[in-house]
């Protein structure tokens, strides 16, 4: 199986309307071009059907589902209408928009199979939690270190091999994947070595002046 690069496109200027159409169409041209990993874009639900028309061979996520019915519910976010707005999968529980273990449940209960689900862990208990209902993947970021300069490769390497240990005793069908601070191929590959079967990144991709040699980079040691 493929390693995966996760980008979450969150809500930087120049990874929202037309500059997340621009960013897809540089990540599917990346995933068509590689071998070794398959490409993943996490966007705004704003953004969901129209970076879906701009690269229909590209898995898009969203950034958050809530498990809700049709009905009065509003400003949340219903599962259904992501599917038929052409989402193939979605984060939950981003550091930046945590959210209950019940609420992944729910929402795991809700959504058909087959449908990623990566659910986003703090830490190594959090990880553990997580694994215990089955999400298609779990990636670790300790909060302190999202948008840094170092990568968590480097700053904590064991709780990202300890996080893959865990998660995999618990169910060893989940997916590890480790974020924060991860920006190129270097990253990519000690990921790997750590155990995991991919990353989660955002600014490194996002806030590149060159997007296009950043991708490249990116599985150049995979």
């Amino acid at each position: 199986m493929k390693s995966l690069i996760v980008v979450n496109f969150k809500t930087y200027e120049t990874a929202h309307g037309v500059g997340a159409e621009q960013l897809a169409r540089a990540m599917e041209a990346a995933d068509a071009a590689s071998d070794a990993a398959d490409f993943v874009a996490v966007v705004s639900a704003f953004d969901l059907a129209s970076v879906v028309a701009a690269a229909p061979n590209l898995q898009v996520w969203t950034q958050h589902l809530d498990p809700v019915g049709f009905g009065s519910n509003t400003g949340w976010l219903h599962p259904s209408t992501a599917l038929e707005r052409g989402a193939s999968g979605t984060i939950i529980n981003h550091a930046e928009h945590k959210v209950s273990l019940e609420h992944v449940e729910k929402l795991l209960a809700q959504l058909p199979d087959g449908f990623p689900v990566c659910a986003c862990a703090a830490d190594l208990d959090e990880a553990k939690a997580l694994a215990a209902l089955s999400p298609t993947m779990i990636a670790v970021e300790p909060p302190e270190l999202i948008g840094g300069d170092i990568s968590v490769t480097s700053a904590d390497p064991e709780i990202v091999s300890r996080t893959a240990a865990v998660v995999k005793s618990v169910n060893p069908d989940v997916r590890v994947l480790c974020g924060a601070g991860v920006k190129n191929g270097a990253d990519v590959a000690m990921a790997i070595t750590l155990g995991t079967e991919g990353v989660l990144l955002a600014s490194g991709v996002t806030k590149a002046t060159d997007p296009e040699a950043v991708l490249a980079d990116l599985v150049s040691s995979l």
